[in-house]
C-alpha cells in the first residue's frame, strides 16, 4: 500500500509543482506531470529517510512530495537548457 500511496500523492504533487513553477522548457501533458510528481515523491521519500525525517519504509507526505517534484522540475529545466 505504501508504493500506491506514494504514486497517488506524487501525482497530486506533480500537478501542484507545475502550478508553482510553470515554464516553457518544462514537461507538459498528463502523463509527464504524473511521472514528474511520482519521481518527486520518491526523491522526497528517499532524502527524508536518509536525513532521518521519515522512518524506514515511511513515505513523504504531500508537502515533501511537492518539494521533491519542484526539485525534479528544476533539474529537468537545467538539463533541457543544455541540450
Amino acid at each position: 500500500m505504501g508504493i500506491l500511496w506514494t504514486i497517488i500523492i506524487g501525482f497530486l504533487a506533480g500537478v501542484i509543482a507545475k502550478f508553482i513553477m510553470p515554464g516553457d522548457n518544462e514537461p507538459s501533458g498528463f502523463v509527464l506531470t504524473a511521472i514528474l510528481g511520482i519521481v518527486g515523491a520518491f526523491v522526497a521519500s528517499y532524502l527524508g529517510q536518509n536525513l532521518g525525517w521519515y522512518a524506514p519504509g515511511e513515505g513523504a507526505g504531500l508537502i515533501g512530495a511537492v518539494v521533491g517534484a519542484i526539485i525534479v522540475l528544476f533539474v529537468w529545466g537545467l538539463a533541457s537548457r543544455r541540450a
